[in-house]
């Protein structure tokens, strides 16, 4: 049975006549990454203060492991990493020296410090850059460095907020990396502008615009809008519209070129098998069929410009 770590319920934040954040709901379970994306002005920031209680609702609750943020804060933050867009590292500081405030923070007991600054080393692969000051550190690994206080405390969610912005190629597949293993024990939420970086790294994705949640799925419901009812096709000898919408379940044809068709169709049948053996029959020259595959800057777009 999948346990909830996270329960939004209702959520909303007015400012003055604004309204941020509309009666949104939804949940976190135990060992899942979580893509929270929204363009500017969306509402994401103020939902991510008020997951990690920075900021008040104004109507609804966020309850974390059962505790409420408003009525029990202090346990209900315990139970919290972040790292903000923003890093809060002290550069002067070594990993080591940094990590043991961090932990003193988050109120880890004294007797078990050593043994929560070794492990979060571990995890972000720090182990070897224990003495070396955070100022002189890479980009990357002053981000290793910004996750691994995250996590010190050992909390039940880690949230992340544009955590690859600013990172090299390599870098963002190392830190990709490292949240997909995070994601294996701990619950995350990963706030990113980077929609390809969904798809690789998350189980579940949610848009949110103008206040409102406009999509909540899996990444598999996210793959299947893409692919959506189109095909792609190619022929050599090419038909005319009128033969191919003769296809069954054939409901319109849009000509690309001379040789390249999309065929769109309907949701209860998928006519990919009729239309080559009718390509055959008819020596049409089938050189391609392929689903067509929107990109999800495509879909992020529509989702986000649906008039309300």
């Amino acid at each position: 049975m999948a346990i909830s770590t996270l329960d939004a319920i209702d959520l909303s934040r007015n400012f003055g006549s604004n309204i941020a954040v509309n009666d949104i709901s939804f949940s976190l379970q135990k060992g899942e990454v979580l893509g929270f994306l929204g363009p500017n002005g969306a509402g994401k920031s103020t939902t991510m203060r008020m997951l990690t209680g920075n900021l008040a609702p104004s109507d609804g609750s966020v309850k974390i492991c059962g505790f409420d943020m408003v009525a029990n804060p202090k346990k209900a933050k315990e139970m919290i990493g972040y790292l903000p867009e923003m890093r809060p590292l002290y550069k002067e500081l070594t990993v080591d020296e940094f990590l043991t405030i961090a932990a003193r923070f988050h109120k880890v007991q004294s007797s078990k410090i050593r043994r929560s600054v070794d492990s979060a080393k571990d995890k972000c692969g720090l182990t070897h850059m224990s003495k070396r000051l955070i100022e002189n550190l890479s980009n990357g690994y002053q981000q290793r460095v910004g996750i691994a206080q995250a996590i010190i405390h050992d909390p039940e969610i880690v949230i992340l907020d544009e955590p690859t912005v600013g990172l090299d190629p390599i870098q963002i597949r190392e830190i990709r990396k490292l949240i997909k293993d995070i994601g294996k024990k701990h619950s995350v939420i990963l706030s990113t502008h980077i929609l390809p970086e969904v798809e690789m790294v998350c189980d579940r994705v949610q848009i949110i615009n103008q206040g409102d949640l406009v999509f909540n799925g899996s990444i598999e419901d996210l793959k299947k809008q893409r692919r959506g009812n189109k095909l792609l096709v190619g022929f050599n000898n090419a038909p005319l519209k009128k033969e191919l919408l003769a296809v069954e379940g054939v409901t319109q044809v849009d000509k690309i070129d001379n040789t390249m068709y999309r065929i769109h169709f309907n949701h209860e049948y998928v006519p990919a098998e009729e239309i080559v053996i009718t390509a055959t029959k008819k020596k049409w020259g089938l050189f391609h069929i392929a689903p067509d595959v929107t990109s999800l800057e495509d879909i992020f777009v529509q989702l986000t410009q649906l008039e309300k």
